[in-house]
């Protein structure tokens, strides 16, 4: 589990680790600020959507609900998708889902609608490019692969930054109604961002026509399974899973509740915002840093410790957080909560591509956030029920860091077991291999023995050759003189040497092997 899984990619094609490789990087920092960003910048919008339908603020908070669960549980589909069709069609399809969706709900009448407009298909569309996105850059890199998602980690703070004081902007210029419109249009930027998805392409073979190459390649590629539930079969990916499903019951908390805690301790609305802020600033710098950090040659091939270490400082913070008195400590957390949440984000996907490789990626990516999305689901909300029986915060923070202190401890000693058996498994292996030689050295030693009676046999016909030549060749030389004699020998014996050496060679093909 530890190591990383080296392989050239499908069809064989070794990621270029550059060239077009950048631009897909970039549409895949756009994508995945849309995807994290997009369900808490709506939430600028929650106070005329509570007017205007006469709602609760806990009806509204539904809409970033359904648009998280959106994202996550739909992994398996999206893995289905893209195995069938492709990373390309799938995002393409995928912007024009979420860009209709938002544009949908600029026209709802009811809270209902705008469930299922923005939470279920503006949030399918985000889940048919994320997840697609991800894929298409773990096949354009490989030795720059921790640089590559550090940096593209880094689009869900810097879209957060932006967006969401683009929403409130909107929603004082054009009313909620408007801001929907507009949003969806900024969402088409997903299918450009599709676009630039292009597939890697193996270099064809100029000696080949091109119809008998097609014919080969056809017969060559087994069916590719659209999900690959083999990955369960893998211990490491075993342990990540629970590890993350863990991690994500509290990973989410505090930056749901830090600011409702410091307006408990008496600090203004707009002072207890900044502290998101804050948290969004270091965290723009954390991920490109972690990247860099992870693509060392000496940190890489332990890359798995260095998510737990994360995981873990992660957790500290949240629990010495939670002893947080005044607004100066709130700081303080939001500072070092930003720098491992950063490094929590830049490292979660590189270690399961780490793991699983590049062929199961895709079934692997899919099935993972399928199970966060469950975690997600419980999280938050099992968090706001302690707080609403405690009245508490301390409680909340506690919570958070233990759990995410129990996900890093789980990956920590069951990827250290895991290390710890894998060297045995190919010895293991050796054994068994050094168990067959011997049925396969006997059945070699059969057939050299046979081999060597073959050999024998056309010998012993050679030596009888000469006994019975023997008299037919006295005849001849009583007549001879003694000149022809010494020549017709020597030609004969010459003739008789070269005859034996291309017998050997054509009764004997195993020796040309």
């Amino acid at each position: 589990m530890g190591g990383v899984a080296l392989d050239d990619g499908p069809s064989g094609v070794k990621a270029p680790d550059g060239g077009w490789g950048w631009a897909v990087l970039f549409g895949c920092f756009v994508i995945t600020g849309f995807s994290y960003a997009f369900p808490k910048a709506v939430s600028v919008f929650f106070k005329e959507l509570i007017r205007e339908f006469d709602v609760g603020y806990s009806d509204t908070a539904w809409i970033s609900s359904i648009l998280l669960a959106m994202l996550y549980g739909t992994g398996p589909i999206c893995s289905v998708l893209v195995n069938r069709f492709g990373c390309r069609p799938v995002m393409m399809v995928g912007g024009l889902f979420a860009s209709l969706g938002m544009i949908l709900a600029s026209f709802s009448t009811s809270i209902i609608h705008i469930y299922l407009s923005t939470g279920v298909i503006t949030g399918l569309g985000l889940a048919l490019n994320f997840q697609p996105s991800l894929i298409m850059l773990n096949r354009y890199f490989s030795e720059k692969r921790p640089l590559a998602n550090g940096l593209a980690a880094a689009g869900s703070p810097v879209a957060l930054c932006c967006l969401s004081p683009l929403g409130q902007v909107l929603q004082h210029a054009y009313g909620w109604r408007g801001g929907f419109l507009i949003l969806g249009g900024i969402l088409l930027n997903c299918c450009a961002c599709g676009a630039l998805m292009r597939p890697l392409v193996p270099p064809k073979k100029v000696e080949e026509p091109e119809g008998q190459a097609k014919v080969i390649e056809e017969k060559k590629k087994p069916k590719a399974k659209l999900l690959d539930f083999s990955v369960f079969k893998d211990r490491g990916f075993l342990i990540y899973t629970i590890a993350a499903s863990i991690m994500v019951l509290g990973l989410f908390v505090p930056p749901v509740f830090v600011v409702s805690y410091a307006k408990e301790l008496g600090n203004e609305d707009t002072k207890s915002a900044l502290l998101l802020t804050i948290l969004g600033f270091i965290d723009i710098f954390a991920r490109p840093t972690c990247g860099i950090i992870a693509g060392l040659k000496w940190v890489r091939p332990r890359c798995v410790y260095f998510f737990s270490i994360a995981m873990l400082f992660n957790g500290i913070a949240d629990i010495v957080g939670s002893f947080s008195k005044d607004y100066n400590s709130l700081v303080v957390f939001c500072i070092f909560f930003g720098i491992s949440y950063g490094m929590v984000g830049a490292l979660q996907f590189e270690v399961l591509m780490a793991i699983v490789g590049t062929e199961k990626f895709p079934s692997a990516i899919g099935l993972v956030l399928l199970m966060e999305a469950i975690a997600v689901l419980v999280g938050p909300p099992s968090a706001g029920r302690l707080l609403d029986a405690t009245k508490v915060y301390m409680y909340v923070f506690l919570l958070a860091g233990c759990e995410v202190c129990l996900s890093s401890i789980v990956l920590a000693t069951g990827n250290f077991f895991c290390l710890k058996k894998k060297p045995q498994e190919p010895a293991m292996g050796e054994m068994e291999l050094l168990n067959k030689p011997p049925e396969e050295n006997s059945k070699a030693i059969e057939g050299t023995e046979k081999g060597k009676e073959e050999q024998e046999e056309p010998d012993k016909e050679r030596e009888k050759e000469p006994e019975e030549k023997e008299p037919e060749e006295k005849q001849p030389e009583e007549k001879q003189p003694e000149s022809a004699k010494v020549d017709s020998a020597e030609v004969e014996t010459f003739l008789k040497d070269g005859k034996e050496e291309n017998g050997d060679v054509v009764a004997n093909p195993e020796t040309c092997l």
